[in-house]
């Protein structure tokens, strides 16, 4: 007999490439602006600064090939991202020691009501209500370290409906991978299932329903998505 109220939610899980295994999230961190053409496009100087972040909720990861077009919006922007999949944790981790967390990577999508985020930082007011909407954050299977190593160089591209949009390189990334781990483990205990959006590049636009978003990131994987 359970102590529960009610039935707890199960838990977000994402597929493993060539694996029956599943890997359980645990919370979503989203760095902003870690690309710097993508930083002057939005209006910020690109020179390297602390990096910021904002949550998006694991439950707005989903695994499907459809985004569903969200609700009190006129203005979805896309935005493609390697995603970094921990399998441990801590505080205070060294910038040397880093790597040695990851799991895995994947390819995901920061899907954005751009107009709300909009007037969110028109008032100073947090992102959460343009950024950790449902179904906001459309993944792939992740690949492990072991199978893919720790990519930082290579493609990263997103086109909508066969015409690229998105096209960068994970080495233009301000903050590297480990340099964000080690940082946000400074701010919070990481630990087993904590998943980073490590930053998308320049070209940021709106879909419509019907579009196909093809996303690829060299090394890593490949995500298609068509809105709904």
């Amino acid at each position: 007999m359970s102590n529960y109220v009610f039935s707890p939610t199960p838990p977000v899980t994402l597929p493993i490439e060539g694996s029956d295994a599943l890997f359980p999230v645990r919370r979503v961190y989203c760095i902003g602006r870690n690309y710097a053409a993508h930083a002057i496009e939005m209006g910020h100087d690109p020179n390297r600064e602390p990096p910021f972040f904002f949550q998006k909720n694991p439950n707005n990861l989903t695994t499907g090939d459809s985004f569903p077009y969200p609700d009190q919006t006129k203005d979805v922007h896309h935005e493609i991202e390697m995603i970094v999949a921990l399998k441990s944790g801590g505080k205070s981790i060294p910038l040397d020691q880093a790597l040695d967390h990851v799991f895995g990577y994947g390819v995901g999508l920061d899907m954005t009501r751009r107009d709300l985020q909009g007037v969110a930082k028109e008032m100073g007011r947090p992102w959460e209500i343009g950024k950790a909407f449902e179904d906001s954050a459309p993944v792939s299977a992740l690949r492990t370290a072991s199978d893919v190593g720790h990519p930082d160089a290579g493609l990263v591209q997103l086109k909508v409906n066969g015409a690229a949009k998105q096209t960068g390189d994970l080495n233009q990334m301000i903050w590297k991978v480990p340099e964000m781990i080690s940082y946000l483990s400074d701010f919070f205990e990481l630990a087993a299932g904590d998943v980073i959006m490590t930053g998308t590049p320049s070209g940021v636009g709106p879909v419509v329903r019907g579009d196909v978003m093809e996303c690829h990131v060299a090394g890593v994987g490949d995500l298609k998505v068509t809105v709904v």
